[in-house]
């Protein structure tokens, strides 16, 4: 067989496997052919392998071939090239994905009379296991984003003395931090904002345990501070060994007495017609030490004023030389905005980290609560 010939012969069957036409690939064997692959094992016979054909094209109705190369060595081929299809029914006992598949093939073809008597078929399962769970893992990561971002509060909310904004943005697909916003029966607000160490799946997890654990701890207790020792207690009796979290919370009364504790969490700022100032009462972080005290800090406001809470990701993000953003930079930012909306205040937070960081990705997830009290 020429080399000429030899081409012919590829592009023909490649061009049937793509139209998934099985009458014109039986064409290019010979009767008595016998093809071995992963999937299939060895089969012998015209009628055997056309089976064969049918049961891919049944599974994989848009099963395509790319032919990258072609080696021929007198009436031996190796076809080397990529196959693609749309994973809609699983692979090795996964659920469908619905994504696009891809992996390498290499097919060794023997020709006698011009028909192929022998097919071999060597696949690169394992890429195709890897991708089809990276897949799947993708897809659970972005619903687990979905429920967690169902799990936070709408980014305002307006009472009858407070205004409130907050958001949160997750440096991967599922972050560590989270806020939450509770009416308590006695008619305060309070605010919590919450970082847990790890980032990832396991990190979203323990921050939606701990924001569930806290909407209950917090509507039994008018102090932040026991209400901080009973999350510490609940963390500490799950066993969730090196994990831990940081959590600063607080509780605003009508008549604008601002109540908090802080476990471990970067200090809050008050804003106020007096300037920028660091709530720095607190105590360590939760779900490591079992005889953890936490301080209780209190602070009058006046109409306007408003408390600022913040991850580390806000003062920890970094530009593209290094540099810190820092403490003294998101004061400067919002020391003239005393009186402005939270959903200001917060937009300026963001936009001065963004504009910061130069388009250098995020290191750590990045949340922001801003309370004014009115």
């Amino acid at each position: 067989m020429t080399r000429e010939e030899a081409l012919r012969l590829a592009a023909q069957l490649g061009n049937a496997i793509n139209a998934h036409d099985i009458p014109a690939i039986m064409n290019c064997y010979g009767e008595n052919a016998a093809m071995k692959s992963p999937v299939f094992n060895t089969v012998h016979g015209r009628a055997a392998i056309a089976k064969t054909w049918e049961t891919i094209f049944a599974t994989f109705p848009d099963w395509q071939v790319d032919l990258a190369d072609v080696l021929v060595d007198g009436d031996r081929l190796a076809l080397l090239g990529s196959i693609m299809t749309i994973d809609r029914k699983g692979w090795f006992g996964l659920p469908p994905s619905g994504a696009t598949i891809t992996y390498r093939a290499v097919v060794l073809l023997t020709f006698a009379d011009g028909k192929i008597i022998n097919d071999e078929r060597v696949y690169d399962l394992g890429a195709v296991l890897e991708h089809v769970e990276k897949t799947r893992m993708d897809q659970e990561l972005t619903m687990a984003a979905d429920v967690q971002r169902a799990l936070l509060p709408r980014t305002a909310r307006k009472g009858d003395f407070y205004e409130v904004a907050g958001g949160s943005v997750a440096c991967r697909a599922i972050g560590g931090d989270f806020f939450e916003l509770i009416e308590l029966p006695s008619g305060s607000f309070a605010v919590a904002l919450g970082d847990v160490s790890g980032k990832g799946p396991a990190a979203a997890l323990l921050a939606s345990l701990l924001q569930g654990m806290l909407n209950s701890e917090a509507r039994l207790s008018s102090s932040p501070a026991q209400t901080l020792a009973s999350e510490n207690r609940l963390l500490l009796g799950r066993s969730l060994g090196s994990q831990f979290a940081s959590l600063v919370y607080g509780i605003l009364s009508r008549d604008g007495r601002f109540r908090y504790a802080n476990a471990g969490h970067n200090p809050p700022l008050a804003l106020t017609g007096s300037g920028v100032s660091r709530l720095n009462s607190g105590g360590p972080v939760l779900g490591i030490f079992g005889d953890a005290v936490f301080e209780e800090g209190s602070l009058q406001l006046h109409s306007g004023d408003s408390i600022i809470m913040f991850s580390d990701g806000v003062t920890e993000a970094r530009n593209p030389r290094d540099e810190e953003f820092g403490e003294e930079r998101l004061i400067n930012c919002v020391e003239l905005l005393h009186g402005h909306a939270p959903e200001e205040i917060a937009r300026a937070i963001g936009g001065a980290v963004s504009e910061f960081s130069e388009g250098a990705a995020p290191s750590d997830d990045v949340t922001i609560a801003v309370t004014r009290f009115r």
